[in-house]
C-alpha cells in the first residue's frame, strides 16, 4: 500500500494516531523535501519513542516528479510506502497529485489519510458565514496574471481562500486595501504554531493593524464574496482609473467586458 500520509502545519501534536502507526510500517517514503521529512520523524521519533525503520528517502517534489516516476524501480511498492509533504495535505499546493496518477496508472493500491489543512483552518477560524468557498492557493508572483487573477478572485461570488508567502504578503494586503478597501477580510500567518497571529476587518484595517506587525510566517487569507459587499465589484470605471499603461489597462478591461483588447485600447488612446 501506498500512503499519503499529511503532516502537521506547526504543532507536532497534530499528527494522527494513525500516522504515526503507518509511518513506522512504511520502509521507502518519497518526501517534498527529504532534509524537512527527517528533522519531523526525528522529532516525532523523541516524542512518541517510536523507532522508524525507513530504508529510503526518495525526493519527489513539483520539479523531478515525472523523472523520478519515470525511472523509479516498482519493486519499492513491494512493501509499504508513503508520501510527506513538507506540511499539510499532499496535493493541496502541494506536489503529490503526480503519485496518485501513478498509482491509478499502474493499479497501485494507495490510501489517503485525512490530516491537517491551512485552508480549511483559516475559512473556519474566520468565522465568515457562507456556504460556499473558492480555494485559490498561491497567485501569480507578478505581472498581468497576478493582476487579472487578483480581479477574478474579487469578483467572485464565493468566499476565497489564498495563501501566500512571507516575501509577497505585504504586496498582496495594499492590493487589496487599493482595490477592494471596505472588503471584509481574515488573515492568519503560521497557524497552530506559537507565534500565530489573526488579522479581521476589511482590507483598509488590515492593512494599518499589519503595519506595525511581524510579516514573517505562512500566510493564509479569507475574502469575503463580492456578492455580500454591495458594490464592491470591480467596475469599468475603477480600472480606467488605476495608474497602468493603456495596453496593461485594455487587457483587464477586455477580461472585464469581454470586448477585445484592440478596441479598449482604441478608446484609451481618445
Amino acid at each position: 500500500m501506498i500512503y499519503f500520509i499529511p503532516t502537521p502545519i506547526g504543532n507536532l501534536d497534530d499528527i494522527s494516531v494513525r500516522s504515526l502507526k503507518l509511518l513506522a510500517e512504511c520502509k521507502t517514503l518519497f518526501c517534498e523535501d527529504t532534509r524537512i521529512t527527517k528533522r519531523l520523524l526525528s522529532l516525532l521519533s523523541q516524542r512518541h519513542n517510536i523507532e522508524f525503520q525507513i530504508k529510503n528517502f526518495i525526493s519527489m517534489h513539483s520539479h523531478n516528479e515525472n523523472t523520478v516516476l519515470s525511472t523509479i524501480d516498482k519493486k519499492i511498492f513491494e512493501e509499504s510506502v508513503g508520501y510527506l509533504s513538507d506540511a499539510g495535505m499532499p496535493g493541496i499546493s502541494d506536489p503529490g497529485a503526480a503519485l496518485v496518477r501513478f498509482c491509478q496508472e499502474n493499479a497501485l493500491p494507495y490510501e489517503i489519510l485525512p490530516g491537517a489543512n491551512a485552508a480549511l483552518l483559516a475559512y473556519v477560524t474566520s468565522g465568515i458565514e457562507t456556504h460556499q468557498f473558492l480555494f485559490y492557493g498561491f497567485l501569480s508572483h507578478k505581472g498581468m496574471d497576478r493582476q487579472n487573477e487578483l480581479f477574478e478572485v474579487l469578483n467572485s461570488p464565493y468566499a476565497v481562500i489564498l495563501y501566500e508567502s512571507p516575501h509577497r504578503i505585504e504586496k498582496l494586503i495594499e492590493e487589496l486595501a487599493q482595490f477592494a478597501p471596505n472588503r471584509k477580510i481574515f488573515a492568519i500567518k503560521e497557524a497552530t504554531k506559537l507565534y500565530e497571529k489573526r488579522f479581521l476587518g476589511t482590507s483598509l484595517e488590515v492593512q494599518q493593524a499589519s503595519k506595525t506587525a511581524n510579516l514573517k510566517g505562512e500566510w493564509v487569507i479569507v475574502i469575503t464574496p463580492e456578492m455580500q459587499q454591495g458594490g464592491e465589484a470591480i467596475t469599468k470605471e475603477d480600472l480606467i482609473d488605476l495608474d497602468l499603461p493603456p495596453k496593461q489597462k485594455a487587457k483587464l478591461l477586455s477580461k472585464l467586458t469581454g470586448e477585445s483588447i484592440k478596441e479598449w485600447y482604441t478608446k484609451l488612446q481618445k
